[in-house]
């Protein structure tokens, strides 16, 4: 195997570096997706608190597990199995995905759901019973601050139980209301908690000579606790990502993680799930040196990335593109009309907009880059003494660029500083290659 020595940063890039304030350090990649050349690079594999970046790994990680822009989340009712086909059934069971984007009303929705139980023929329920358990491991320690649970509503965006038990009431009063108005009636008003669901797993056969036989398909009426009389398909993925990575909404983040902890995929913990992330970078081949990570919104302190961690996982998610709905290609072409999902999720630079939640196409990097003429699509990271971005820009020579900047210094340093050094930075790289 030959090896070949990296370059350096290039006379533009040390020029603009070399305004940074005393005691920041940078690390830098940049990568020509076409050609695969590293094109500049400066401590690409030192460790650097990444803040916000650090949700390129949580969209990258769901949308992989989820299956890309075509996959769903589902939420479903169930009634036990000796029930099904009764107008009076003793519970009736909410189960989903741990997605946040299960809503009141709508099509993936509650109501959605209760009234396809109405139509299934429940005139009469019990209890209603949640499959609403905490997900393990120190969420509520993180930053953020708040339990994540195995069913959450798109509602709690605006305003989040701060406990698990308010998540349990919150979400239980709101299915016995859909119930109820789709005309089911409720009996009990307390609301139980649901087993964990476990499939039936059919006993081993042999034959008279002991060799194995298939499983027998057909399962017993006692070992089927559960039939569903209720289904609902989320939105593409796609869409919540773009909620997420283009204001960099740390709450979202968190919850997207929290679908990799869900069971069965799952452990059921924040350690589980981010074993599964760490699982996926190592599966695409991210150099895991230097590697740690804590939370999926970048809040955390203790999360470390290094640039070529970062563009590694740019690079797959535009060799491997998730197509949004209607767009075909290969990947050049994919990035050349905005059909890749992930790359599409991201903030856009100098779209002009001027929204303080930074809703919109141009998410946090709406007023950055303006005028400058640049496709650049990029995900910001800010912390005191942390700035960061990491994304793609079209250079010059119409060759979509990867590139990764991680800056870390003093509390004190002015992130609007280094936040203009790295702007300045990606219209260097675009005006040279």
């Amino acid at each position: 195997m030959r090896l070949t020595r990296e370059p350096g940063l290039g006379a533009p890039a040390r020029g603009v570096l070399s305004k940074l304030p005393p005691g920041v350090r940078a690390g830098v990649l940049v990568v020509d997706l076409r050609t695969r050349a590293v094109l500049e690079a400066q401590a690409p594999d030192d460790a650097f608190i990444p803040a916000s970046t650090v949700k390129l790994i949580t969209a990258s990680s769901v949308l992989d597990e989820r299956g890309g822009a075509s996959g769903v989340w589902t939420a479903e009712l169930t009634v036990p199995a000796a029930q099904v086909g009764r107008a009076q059934v003793s519970h009736l069971t909410l189960r989903g995905s741990g997605d946040p984007t299960l809503a009141v009303t709508g099509a993936y929705s509650l109501r959605a759901l209760a009234q396809q139980a109405y139509a299934h023929g429940v005139r009469q329920v019990g209890e209603v019973r949640l499959d609403q358990t905490p997900l393990g491991g120190p969420w509520a320690q993180t930053p953020l601050g708040l339990p994540m649970t195995a069913l959450r509503l798109a509602e709690w965006h605006v305003r989040p139980p701060a406990t698990a038990a308010e998540a349990h009431a919150r979400l239980g009063a709101a299915l016995v209301q859909a119930l109820r108005r789709a005309g089911v009636s409720v009996a009990s008003a307390q609301i139980g908690r649901a087993a964990p669901f476990r499939p039936y797993v059919p006993p081993a056969r042999t034959d008279d000579r002991g060799r194995p036989l298939p499983p027998d398909p057909f399962i017993p009426l006692a070992q089927r606790p559960e039939q569903g009389v209720a289904s609902v398909r989320s939105a593409s993925p796609a869409r919540v990502l773009a909620a997420t990575l283009r204001p960099s909404d740390n709450l979202r983040a968190e919850e997207l993680l929290a679908t990799l902890a869900h069971r069965p995929g799952g452990n059921g913990t924040l350690a589980g799930a981010l074993a599964r992330e760490r699982a996926w970078l190592r599966r695409v081949g991210v150099d895991l040196r230097g590697v740690r990570l804590t939370d999926g919104s970048g809040l955390s302190r203790d999360n470390r990335l290094t640039a070529r961690a970062l563009v590694t996982v740019l690079r797959v998610q535009y060799d491997l593109p998730h197509p949004l709905p209607g767009k075909t290609g290969l990947p050049g072409a994919l990035y050349r009309t905005r059909g890749n999902a992930f790359i599409e999720a991201l903030p856009q630079a100098g779209t002009g907009e001027n929204v303080p939640e930074h809703d919109g196409r141009g998410g946090t990097l709406a007023r950055r880059l303006l005028g400058a003429g640049l496709d650049v699509r990029a995900k910001t990271g800010t912390l005191p003494g942390v700035s960061a971005l990491a994304g793609y820009v079209t250079g010059r020579s119409g060759h979509p660029l990867a590139f990764a900047i991680l800056m870390n210094g003093p509390e004190e340093v002015p992130i609007l500083t280094l936040r203009a050094l790295q702007d300045e930075l990606v219209q260097a790289l675009a005006a040279r290659y």
